[in-house]
């Protein structure tokens, strides 16, 4: 599964004939996007790597099934062994659906896109990966290196990525891990292996 690349398409929209009404409204998104909202720390994590570990606060008051989705899969061990299998300098940092040798790992049923939550793909915040389905993310997730306002939501037509929590201690270990040299299809040319994730207690703020 690969983060797709939103692309910016510029709609024009003419009149083409019969009618001479133009006091007929425009279309209107049904669902327009939310306005900012703040993360949550409900549930931490500590991400033990062999490039150093993360602490992840994840946030399941705004984004409940993708954060017991991302619950269910540790509680399971399941990124025990994963890889960071594609790293984009300053874009993103994906992983959690390979193994060494870039083995593919089953995961469990793909979970509803919960993007248009007011949360935003701002550097340090995990998301989930997925295909140009949307409701398709099962266990891949991504952790933004800078600010992605790009991969928001910002209509049904374009709905962005579901942002689920973000990095709260170790910045440096993921700074690190975006500037590992990588060669085709964005593979980091040294591994770099999830050893575990195991709950942690959440940093006082």
């Amino acid at each position: 599964m690969k983060l797709l690349y939103p692309l910016a398409f510029a709609l024009t929209l003419s009149a083409c004939g019969g009618s001479s009404d133009s006091s007929s409204p425009e279309p209107v998104d049904p669902v327009p996007p939310v306005e900012d909202t703040e993360l949550q720390a409900d549930i931490c994590y500590l991400m033990s790597t062999t490039l150093g570990d993360i602490t992840l606060a994840i946030d399941t008051t705004n984004t409940p099934i993708t954060g017991e989705n991302f619950k269910s899969y540790v509680d399971e061990e399941y990124y025990s062994g994963t890889i960071f299998h594609r790293v984009i300098y300053n874009f993103v940092s994906q992983a959690g659906g390979f193994t060494s040798g870039l083995v593919a790992k089953p995961g469990n049923d793909p979970i509803e896109l919960e993007s248009n939550t007011g949360l935003t793909n701002a550097r340090g915040t995990i998301a989930m990966a997925r295909t140009n389905v949307a409701n398709s993310a099962t266990s891949q997730f991504y952790i933004n290196a800078l600010d992605n306002p790009q991969l928001d939501y910002s209509s049904s037509s374009a709905p962005g990525y579901a942002v689920f929590g973000q990095v709260v201690a170790g910045m440096e270990v993921v700074d690190q891990i975006n500037i590992t040299d990588t060669s085709g299809n964005d593979v980091p040319d040294t591994e770099i292996i999830i050893n575990s994730v195991t709950e942690s207690t959440c940093p006082q703020v």
